[in-house]
């Protein structure tokens, strides 16, 4: 019985002890989370103060200074990251005598201002760039914090990147156009990533010697270094491309006037690009790498694959009613634009009449469109020998709504504009002529090759081109042109955007140019001025 009881007894303390240490930890957890009575000061939360930024950013720059990675990176959100990259840059990139200058903050954004040294052997050569950094608050720490950001570094750096010096692994190029005139990314700012990836691919095969430079160098992503300073100069090689000057300072200045465009024109008796530009933000080459639809400029494709199916000719049927539906899906025309049930197949492509390509979406094979493209367009392939990394564009063979989404350029199509300028080459001439920037010869590339079109389909084409430029959809922008000239609109709709993606290409004599500008209109409204101006270039 006494044993029992002092069992009894030792158990019940045990549960007070426990519950009493469940009460006390209750109250220790209020005291830390109160805020309306004088217990422990609830942690910061919402945005850093101005105190807070300026207070983080000061240290940040300090430790950054003073070559203290650990120290710094302990002030970021990523200090894993944030080390390994401010570590390579004193012991890698050799980058000394460091001298931070921030700027006015805007609320939790400080600009700034680096000065520095950067050595290799006996050679010294001084750096300065900008950059910027955000502060925000730690989501564990609560703690303010450099939001981690290999950019603000050096704005060329991206995750994944690196920084270094290093006896290059090719010389520096002088690239020039056809005509001997040097190239520059300064005078030619759509050029600098692709003259990197020239450079990379052909630099020692153009009898020059290699230097010293400070680099990105872009790992896992297959991209061409990025020299940010040269230290030892080597001896450039002199590379001949196939560019034209004149119709580069075209394009160039053709892109200005509408944010996130690209162009691209070819030669088509010869395939050789004669000029790109782009004009965005990221510096991504959309111009040769763009996969987008590109709305009704893919009907050259589609007219040329119902000639060749034989469902009609350019002078042959194609109404153009106010809607068509293909499985429960239904397609309308622009705004504006009247039925024609008597329509011809050039005035339908003219006008550009989606109703009356998608009626044929019936009498199409599945694969038609997709055989058609890469056949005789040389497109969807994948096999071009730019000379450079390239789109080759992409059209499927759906069975289902898509397949009529795909003749008006919609659906899973996608192309770039230097797709849409070559179709556009192929269709004047009837030879496809796989597009390039340095001859074949330089390093023995074997060509993508395509039947090509046969001359019937090619003459109807033309015919069906110059309509559109002289008194279709293309008029108004092509008005003035002279030569032997033809064109198609187009604009593809995107989903969450205001406006269509506006598309345009054409020809004039022996140049051929394709524009696409997001978010802008029809295709008269941004990508059509574009290509006009570089077609003018050549004349």
């Amino acid at each position: 019985m006494g044993k029992g009881v002092r069992v009894a007894v030792i158990s019940g303390v045990c549960v007070t002890m426990l519950g009493g240490a469940g009460y006390g930890m209750y109250n220790i957890a209020s005291a830390l989370n109160s805020t309306a009575t004088g217990g422990v000061k609830a942690l910061p939360t919402g945005p850093p103060s101005r105190e807070e930024v300026e207070q983080t950013t000061a240290k940040f720059f300090a430790a950054w200074e003073t070559g203290r990675p650990e120290q710094a990176a302990n002030l970021t959100n990523f200090p894993e990251d944030a080390e390994s990259l401010l570590t390579a840059y004193g012991s890698d990139a050799h980058i000394t005598d460091v001298h931070i200058t921030p700027g006015k903050a805007n609320g939790d954004t400080v600009p700034f201002e680096v000065r520095a040294t950067v050595s290799y052997g006996k050679e010294t050569r001084p750096l300065a760039y900008a950059s910027r950094l955000t502060v925000v608050r730690g989501v564990n720490s609560h703690r303010p914090l450099v939001d981690w950001d290999p950019a603000l570094v050096h704005p060329k750096l991206a995750k994944g990147d690196s920084l270094t010096v290093e006896e290059s692994a090719t010389p520096q190029i002088d690239a020039v156009d056809r005509d001997g005139q040097v190239l520059t990314k300064e005078k030619y700012p759509s050029l600098g990533p692709v003259l990197d990836e020239l450079r990379k691919r052909y630099g020692d095969r153009t009898g020059g010697r290699a230097g010293v430079e400070l680099v990105v160098r872009h790992e896992g992503s297959g991209a061409a270094d990025t020299t940010l300073l040269t230290l030892v100069k080597g001896r450039p090689g002199k590379l001949r491309t196939t560019l034209s000057a004149s119709a580069q300072a075209a394009a160039e200045a053709a892109v200005t006037d509408y944010t996130n465009s690209s162009v691209a024109a070819v030669q088509p008796s010869t395939g050789e690009i004669l000029a790109f530009a782009n004009h965005r933000d990221d510096g991504f080459n959309a111009a040769f790498l763009g996969e987008l639809a590109p709305g009704s400029t893919m009907k050259i494709i589609s007219a040329a694959t119902l000639i060749d199916s034989g469902l009609t000719s350019a002078n042959g049927p194609a109404p153009c009613p106010p809607s068509a539906v293909w499985q429960s899906q239904t397609f309308t025309n622009l705004t504006g634009l009247a039925p024609n049930e008597n329509a011809t197949l050039s005035e339908s492509f003219a006008r550009s009449c989606n109703t009356a390509f998608v009626k044929f979406a019936d009498e199409v094979k599945a694969d038609s469109l997709a055989t058609e493209a890469a056949q005789r367009f040389g497109i969807g392939r994948n096999d071009w020998k730019v000379g450079v990394p390239s789109f080759d564009g992409r059209v499927p063979s759906p069975d289902g709504p898509d397949r009529a989404a795909g003749l008006i350029g919609q659906g899973q199509v996608q192309m770039s504009p230097l797709n849409m300028a070559s179709v556009t080459a192929t269709a004047k001439t009837g030879t496809f002529r796989q597009p390039v920037i340095v001859p074949l010869s330089l390093d023995g590339r074997r060509p993508a090759t395509a039947r090509g079109l046969a001359p019937g389909t090619s003459q109807q084409l033309r015919e069906m081109m110059n309509r559109t430029a002289r008194s279709g959809t293309a008029a108004g922008v092509m008005a003035g042109l002279s030569g032997n000239v033809g064109a198609k609109t187009g604009s593809a709709e995107v989903d969450g955007q205001s406006r269509s993606n506006s598309w345009f290409t054409g020809y004039r004599d022996d140049i051929a140019a394709a524009a696409m500008t997001e978010d802008g209109g029809h295709g008269i409204d941004a990508a059509g001025p574009i290509v006009a101006r570089v077609l003018r270039s050549a004349g």
